[in-house]
């Protein structure tokens, strides 16, 4: 068992409802029967530690994370995290995406190591390997004492993001942002609608997303955009590159920073059996650019990375001002969804429930 960092939580499964063997009688597993977590299971534990080493061979400008959850609802078919569940003994597939464990002691456990001599006060990252703000987090709302431990101790940290459920907690972050240094990134590289609505199913759709970074930026919250990932031959045309960017600066990004899919195990699997099923066409094509590697050559993310660039540059990402901000949308557009545009008197209803916070499915 690969369970050695997680001390299972004290009361019994729910009447009725078996606990997996693999967490043993004492698991809290639930479920619950609301649209935004229908077919999904919720493993709640007690972890022993929070605040996690990365490894040293991961290609990441930081060495340390927190991840309050393991599993992501979010679904992304191409997520580097899926083989991650299998250390769990779950499969990097339906379970990633369904069978969801919670560290339900995260804020204590941050409050504690934050507080250990040992700890040096380093740079922490969020939203690394699963995101922190996935439709689990409406529910469980460990964030705001995370966020709060980190204030106290006035320890930098960055948060990477699908989720608009981030909103939420815009107060908090600016208080952080007083003591110390706070980095906000939104994840949005597919801005097709459709296209995300097929391969990123459960996160809140790309213009959802970057109206939280104006948003965010409008509070004075400096955030940028992780534009990832490009997936080859399906939202790399110079066109598909162009409208990214040029939506990305009207968010007032403050930076955006493209990648290109990559494929590690699990993620692999997952991506191309999806992929024979929606663009057969396309699998010959995949297996002569990838050839069994998990990145696409250097010179194709060369060549995007040089694109997307020269964009960032034509359309002044990093220079749009708050004022300029609060005209978004940008003209052709249709407007924000309603309460997520950039001035909105409640952007993020923090008393949404489950079946609440699930409503940013419905308007992918």
């Amino acid at each position: 068992m690969r369970w050695d960092s997680l001390r299972l939580a004290g009361d019994a499964a729910p009447e009725g409802q078996a606990a997996p063997a693999l967490f043993g009688r004492a698991a809290i597993t639930r479920t619950f029967d609301t649209p935004g977590f229908r077919g999904m299971t919720f493993h709640e534990v007690h972890a022993k530690t929070i605040i996690s080493r990365v490894p040293e061979a991961s290609r990441v400008p930081f060495r340390w994370t927190i991840n309050p959850y393991r599993g992501c609802s979010h679904a992304c078919r191409y997520c580097f995290a899926r083989n991650t569940h299998t250390y769990l003994e779950f499969d990097a597939g339906h379970d990633f995406d369904s069978q969801i464990v919670v560290k339900v002691n995260a804020p204590a456990l941050v409050r504690r190591e934050l507080a250990a001599p040992r700890w040096r006060g380093e740079h922490i990252a969020m939203g690394t390997n699963v995101d922190c703000y996935q439709r689990a987090e409406g529910r469980y709302e460990l964030m705001p004492g995370i966020i709060r431990a980190l204030i106290r101790a006035a320890n930098p940290f960055s948060i990477l993001t699908k989720g608009t459920l981030i909103l939420r907690d815009i107060d908090l972050l600016a208080e952080a942002a007083e003591v110390t240094e706070v980095g906000l990134n939104v994840s949005a590289g597919i801005i097709d609608k459709e296209l995300s609505r097929l391969i990123e199913s459960g996160a809140p759709g790309p213009e959802r997303r970057l109206a939280a970074c104006a948003a965010l930026n409008e509070r004075g919250l400096p955030c940028g955009v992780l534009m990832g990932p490009i997936v080859p031959f399906l939202s790399d045309s110079p066109a598909q590159l162009e409208r990214a960017v040029r939506l990305i600066a009207a968010a007032g990004a403050t930076h955006v920073s493209p990648i290109v899919l990559h494929l590690r195990p699990g993620a692999r699997e997952w991506f191309l059996a999806w992929l024979r099923e929606a663009h057969p066409e396309l699998v010959g094509r995949y297996a002569e650019l990838y050839r069994g590697r998990a990145y696409a050559p250097a010179e194709y993310q060369k060549r995007i990375g040089e694109q997307v660039a020269g964009l960032a540059r034509t359309y002044g990402v990093g220079r749009a001002t708050p004022r300029a901000a609060r005209k978004l949308p940008p003209r052709g557009r249709a407007a924000w969804p309603p309460g997520l545009g950039p001035g909105s008197a409640s952007p993020c209803d923090p008393s949404l429930g489950p079946a609440d916070a699930g409503e940013q499915l419905t308007l992918l």
